[in-house]
């Protein structure tokens, strides 16, 4: 009898501390300073609950979540307005703990936000998934079409239409990150001009080393007030770890004192020589951006 009460109290030993293992680890994943996320549209699961399962087995810590194709339509193609099909991206998420690290808007990318007449509903649409999914960022990259370098002559509208952007996502308390062509000096100064709280950068790390600019440098200049993530990856090349473009610890080192935290997500960097391998490039990506800002 006696022996059979040790066992029992031995067995209740081992579960417990399985479990406080198990609960220590995931609250270290989530009060990590930095999280690594990757673009569901490039790892070629957009909008699709599959993106989350194939997040899991690269071990990312989540997905950016895209609002779907935009092309001639009024606005995004998006199953999130559907209240039965965004249940479903919910309780994937929490089933595999893959968060979402913001609400993508990369339709933008080739569509101009200066001059399409219907913003509004893709705004409020975008504002409406970030609040029913509970996501606080909305990305948006001001693409080719909105080219603040090439088409300076567009500033006044788009600096018109941040503003108002920034009033719809600030009735959720929600950022609007956006990503431009600008220098870090520029892109501040645009931010400041815009004067709202709700939108802030999306800063890309290709956009600062395709132009010969050292990263750690234009994020002090940038700053942690106006920084909501970070686009952590460079042109298609080489692998994250392979590219002597980006110094990864030297830019850990700046955040670390900047005292920034928030998402790093992968875009990009994928090896040229094997472009379509969609889990050795974001794997490798994501393992190395893990390696060097959660160890």
């Amino acid at each position: 009898m006696k022996s059979k009460r040790n066992l029992i109290i031995a067995m209740l030993v081992v579960l417990s501390t399985t479990f406080n293992s198990c609960a220590t680890a995931q609250s270290s994943k989530n009060k990590q300073q930095y999280k690594v996320a990757v673009c569901d549209w490039m790892i070629l699961k957009r909008q699709k609950l599959g993106s989350f399962t194939l997040a899991a087995e690269i071990k990312a810590d989540g997905i950016e979540l895209d609002m779907g194709g935009l092309g001639n339509r009024p606005t995004f193609d998006s199953k999130l307005g559907d209240p039965v099909e965004r249940q479903k991206f919910l309780d994937k998420s929490k089933e595999l703990n893959v968060g979402i690290s913001s609400i993508a808007m990369s339709g933008f990318y080739a569509q101009s936000f200066a001059k399409r007449e219907t913003i509004a509903p893709m705004i409020e649409d975008c504002v409406k998934a970030m609040k029913d999914m509970k996501v606080k960022v909305a990305y948006l990259p001001l693409g080719t079409e909105s080219d603040l370098n090439k088409n300076p002559e567009l500033r006044p509208v788009i600096v018109e239409r941040l503003k108002w952007a920034g009033k719809q996502v600030g009735k959720i308390g929600g950022v609007i990150a956006i990503e431009t062509s600008l220098s870090a000096t520029e892109e501040k100064k645009l931010l400041e001009e815009i004067d709202s709280k709700y939108i802030k950068s999306s800063f890309n790390f290709a956009n600062a080393a395709d132009n010969g600019r050292d990263i750690p440098s234009e994020l002090k200049i940038l700053g942690k007030k106006h920084l909501a993530q970070i686009h952590a990856s460079n042109t298609d090349k080489v692998w994250l770890e392979n590219d002597k473009a980006i110094n990864m610890p030297e830019i850990k080192k700046t955040l670390d004192e900047m005292k920034w935290s928030g998402w790093l997500i992968v875009e990009r960097s994928r090896d040229v020589a094997q472009v379509h391998n969609v889990k050795a490039n974001y794997g490798a990506n994501v393992a190395y951006l893990k390696k060097i800002f959660q160890n």
